[in-house]
């Protein structure tokens, strides 16, 4: 079948539910790279140093690491719309309460409340989609991961749009769209089955224990470290107006997209996942060290050609996740996200550091190596990532490779949780 038929259970024949869900989870995604353009003013703002602003970004991604050990326990236990609603409330009374915040703490302390709700949402927001959509997971999974690049590159237009006016108006923009998802969803999504088992806090942690998943979810850390170096760094760097620097990223999130649900999956069906991913990441490593030593122009390109690599990555990465292991998905993706996710807390951190320490160039050598250091992991542990259970195959329906079994999107409880 081909998902973008607008016949029935075609990617445009979706019901209500559907597209509310979808809806609210592009405004999802645009609350991570929202802040992006508006560092400078927040720094300038408040007062603030740009390590003190990237805090923004260490804070939200940490929190939503430790609760993706919780998102599974919660969703299991009171199902798959109330979790929804339940994030969709923290994300808007935290980003609203981020554009009131008189201090860099108290944003700091905000984005972190804003990144549990985002957990709850995000690591749900697909299971529902499968479980609500016509068509099975095929055209399920390519609306999300649609939602999510488009999210991906509305968010720092978003916010230069409003953050030209003030730093403080794109927080309350996302509280106001989050609000009209919680609607949304309210009136237009019915309450799913729950799981015929309850997920346990410590699930995830245990099924890290095989050595495919734990390879995919390590090399997945240091990839991360390398994405949330662009994207929380090189703003910074760059030294834009919130328009200019909205629309570098901007461009860098369409890349990001197409990449990711176009590019990715015929690349995949021509190459093999892992070759396709070790490539991209040593490409990606080059990208970001002329980034770092080019010139102002040359970096603007690289910000944006990285979207491409990262786009494909993150197509790869979450099959990986959701097929490398006999854990059930949700479970597999929970423990997956935990570890990847303190990259992403960890590189807006130390990369203004590394800068104070050094110089403005060697963030960038080290997010390279970190890139590199991922692409090792692939290639030392590619047997565990090669087992018949991993998923080679275009996550929109691809045709998956001679020696693997069609891949299946959803668990015996009837629930997939996304990886990205």
């Amino acid at each position: 079948m081909d998902p973008f038929d607008a016949g029935a259970g075609g990617l445009l024949k979706q019901p209500k539910s559907v597209w509310a869900t979808a809806g609210a989870s592009v405004v999802a995604f645009m609350g991570i790279g929202l802040v992006d353009p508006i560092l400078p003013s927040i720094a300038q703002g408040l007062d603030a140093t740009a390590s003190q602003v990237s805090l923004l970004f260490t804070s939200y991604f940490l929190i939503t690491a430790v609760a993706m050990l919780v998102t599974g326990f919660v969703s299991s236990r009171i199902g798959g719309r109330r979790t929804l609603l339940l994030g969709l409330a923290f994300v808007v009374v935290f980003a609203g309460l981020a554009g009131t915040s008189g201090s860099v703490g108290e944003l700091v302390g905000f984005r972190a409340g804003w990144g549990l709700g985002n957990a709850l949402f995000v690591s749900t927001a697909l299971a529902v989609i499968v479980g609500a959509a016509a068509g099975g997971s095929a055209a399920a999974i390519l609306l999300y991961e649609s939602a999510l690049g488009l999210g991906m590159a509305c968010g720092p237009l978003l916010g230069a749009l409003l953050g030209d006016a003030s730093w403080r108006y794109p927080f309350f923009g996302t509280a106001f769209l989050m609000a009209v998802g919680f609607l949304c969803i309210a009136v237009f999504l019915k309450e799913q089955p729950k799981p015929a088992r309850k997920t346990s806090l410590l699930d995830p942690v245990k099924a890290l224990g095989h050595g495919g998943l734990a390879s995919a979810a390590v090399s997945a850390f240091f990839y991360n470290y390398t994405f949330f170096t662009v994207l929380a760094f090189t703003p910074f760097v760059l030294n834009m107006s919130p328009y200019k620097s909205g629309a570098v990223c901007f461009a860098w999130g369409v890349l990001l997209a197409v990449f990711s649900v176009i590019v990715a999956p015929r690349l995949q069906k021509r190459f093999g996942s892992l070759k396709v991913l070790g490539g991209s990441l040593v490409l990606l490593a080059a990208d970001v060290l002329v980034l770092g030593y080019g010139s102002h122009t040359a970096a603007v390109v690289c910000t944006i050609l990285s979207g491409a690599f990262i786009g494909v990555n993150n197509t790869v990465y979450t099959e990986l996740a959701l097929g490398v292991s006999d854990a059930p998905r949700p479970v597999a993706s929970a423990g997956y996200n935990f570890v990847r996710w303190f990259a992403a807390a960890a590189a807006p951190f130390f990369a203004p550091k590394i800068e104070e320490w050094t110089d403005v160039h060697i963030p960038f050598v080290v997010a390279a190596l970190t890139a590199v250091a991922g692409a090792a992991v692939v290639v030392v542990r590619r047997k565990a990532l090669t087992l018949p259970q991993a998923l080679d195959s275009a996550p929109a329906g691809g045709t998956p490779t001679a020696e693997e079994p069609e891949p299946k999107h959803t668990t015996e409880d009837g629930v997939t949780v996304f990886a990205n």
